[in-house]
């Protein structure tokens, strides 16, 4: 007999997510490993790197890779309250390659990010996928250099026991090697 399976899908910062885990609301998500969650248990699934998102005319915009010292020249956009993760691979970045960036607005979200760069002229650091989500007054460049890059890991609460949860973990690893595999 099969089960009765709900498949939801929702958008929520890796926080969120989180805290649904841990409160048994979801049984799988794909976030960012916050340093405030118990009794979660990670898979990883990538590395990915961050790339500047800018303003389309932006005199950087021009060049196929962006050198990191021409950031903390910059109007700069702080994703910190949205992604405390990636503030903290921001930073650890700025710190290792010696750059200050000085943050002068605050994102909220994505979309915040990308209409505070478009508007103020400002730059900001993202995971590479957003590269598929930007609007035409956005461009994203890679970083010169070996950019920073964010784990995404797939997540699940440790206690729970569901059947169709366990089904899915058993097959996890042939999935995203079914996903990862280049496409060609």
């Amino acid at each position: 007999e099969e089960a009765d399976i709900e498949v939801m899908v929702v958008s929520q910062s890796s926080p969120e997510l989180a805290s649904a885990l841990m409160r048994g609301n979801l049984d799988v998500a794909f976030l960012r490993r916050d340093a405030l969650t118990t009794g979660i248990a990670f898979n990883s699934l990538v590395h990915e790197p961050l790339v500047v998102l800018l303003p389309a005319g932006h005199r950087l915009a021009k060049r196929k890779a962006i050198q990191p010292r021409e950031l903390d020249r910059e109007i700069f956009i702080n994703p910190a309250c949205m992604a405390p993760v990636l503030k903290g691979v921001i930073d650890d970045y700025a710190e290792r390659i010696c750059i200050k960036l000085k943050p002068d607005y605050d994102a909220d979200n994505l979309s915040a990010a990308m209409s505070l760069v478009a508007s103020t002229g400002g730059l900001t650091l993202f995971p590479a996928y957003v590269q598929n989500m930007l609007t035409r007054s956005v461009v994203a460049r890679p970083l010169s250099g070996e950019p920073p890059t964010i784990e995404l890991l797939m997540g699940y609460n440790k206690s729970n026991t569901s059947p169709p949860l366990r089904k899915f973990l058993a097959r996890a690893d042939e999935l995203i090697k079914c996903v990862s595999r280049p496409s060609g």
